[in-house]
């Protein structure tokens, strides 16, 4: 007599050993972004002695292109092969990174690490939300993304801590880059051996699915829907590539402010990290809590929080100020972070979710780049604190559109 195969059952409880595994796989996958936070800014400055903040920002540009793009073949391609074979591809994309930036003899090299970074965080990161998408169901989804991205971003911001106390005990280059290093071997290994396939549950999910647009959606569908036609889903990505846009400006910029502030390399490192630490905490609290409240508040209102704590950024001038306003800027982040990737997972089918994910996240990774090209050319032009201001007006006129255009998403999960 065969054994059947124990029936499939969405949801976190149901789910909890392998969705606990893919939030551990997550925090090694922001681990190798943190590991850049701290240390790569000032290695441009200092030993490729790159004067333009357009020309030191490059490799911010060449990861968020990259990895938007990536996003948008990785919810297709999990879709097409499966979530595990994409993950464990974006591994594979990971492990030369850190050795490139070690041995990097020009700038140059440093830029083709990040294209490499973006290919890999865009496979990884994305899958590893597509997974627990899938396990969690509609019920506790704003619960799993903040897990989800609270693991990834609390691993970035103790990255760049330790790679800031690792640079100045033991230089800028190596150290840092070899902590990257062993992140990526161990989620290599962890994604081969122990994480298992997730896209059933997904086509489990879509046999209970109502909603007006059924399964069979071709991918110039699902991109309109997402970038612009449907309100939702288009403010959720308007929302995103904006919030990250001010991230790229805070990773590429805020360490060269610090540093002209006469701050040590562990002092830079601290308040480095400080940013993601409670953009990673804080979603423990925002993703549950938008399952009860509703997605739309946390946005509207974190978008402007971001605004208000890069204003701060651009009128103080000390440490104690610096460090008020990165909590502000991570509060606000952390109220907005989770809740649109759930408001993604409410809306679309779950037949070509992971698509929609996708598309999502093309527009908010999109922001690294607009965001650096924004804020060196400014900085170029009018200095750091104008290149701060102008972020924090876009910001604000993010949330506004926020308000305006998107419904509430939580109580309308069968919309799409």
């Amino acid at each position: 007599m065969k054994d059947r195969q124990a029936p499939l059952r969405l949801g976190l409880r149901a789910n909890a050993v392998q969705f606990t595994l893919l939030v551990a796989v997550n925090a090694l996958v922001g681990g190798v972004l943190g590991s850049e936070r701290t240390v790569l800014p000032l290695i441009a400055e200092q030993e490729f002695q790159l004067a333009a903040y357009t020309a030191a920002m490059t490799y911010i540009v060449a990861f968020g292109l990259t990895k938007a793009v990536t996003n948008f073949f990785a919810g297709t391609l999990s879709d097409r092969y499966g979530r595990k074979p994409v993950l464990i591809a974006g591994w594979l994309a990971g492990i030369p990174v850190p050795l490139i930036i070690i041995w990097a003899p020009a700038w140059e090299w440093v830029v083709a690490a990040n294209v490499l970074l973006g290919v890999s965080q865009g496979l990884a990161w994305s899958t590893t939300v597509i997974m627990k998408i899938d396990l969690a169901g509609p019920q506790r989804r704003g619960l799993a993304m903040g897990l989800n991205e609270a693991a990834g971003y609390a691993a970035v911001a103790t990255t760049a801590l330790a790679t800031g106390w690792l640079a100045a005990e033991h230089g800028l280059r190596t150290a840092p880059f070899l902590l990257a290093l062993a992140y990526a071997a161990l989620g290599l290994g962890l994604s081969l051996v122990f994480v298992r396939e997730t896209h059933g549950y997904a086509r489990f999910e879509a046999t209970t699915h109502h909603g007006r647009h059924e399964q069979g959606l071709a991918n110039t569908r699902i991109l309109a829907l997402t970038s612009w036609r449907e309100p939702a889903l288009a403010s959720a990505s308007h929302a995103g590539m904006v919030n990250n846009l001010n991230d790229g400006l805070a990773w590429g910029l805020f360490p060269l402010l610090f540093a002209a502030a006469g701050l040590s390399l562990t002092e830079i490192g601290l308040l480095s990290a400080l940013y993601p630490a409670v953009w990673g905490l804080g979603q423990l609290v925002t993703g549950p809590a938008s399952d009860r409240y509703g997605r739309k508040p946390f946005i509207v209102v974190g978008m402007f929080t971001q605004a208000v704590a890069l204003a701060l950024v651009a009128m103080v001038d000390s440490r104690t100020g610096w460090a008020a306003a990165a909590v502000l800027l991570g509060a606000g982040t952390a109220a907005v972070y989770p809740t649109l990737l759930a408001a993604v997972g409410d809306v679309a089918h779950p037949a070509w979710r992971a698509r929609a994910v996708g598309v999502y996240r093309l527009w908010r990774d999109g922001g690294f780049a607009v965001g650096a090209l924004l804020a060196g050319a400014v900085a170029d032009l009018a200095g750091i604190r104008a290149a701060i201001w102008v972020v924090a007006a876009v910001t604000a006129a993010a949330g506004v559109l926020a308000w305006v255009r998107m419904y509430e998403t939580h109580s309308r999960s069968t919309l799409v």
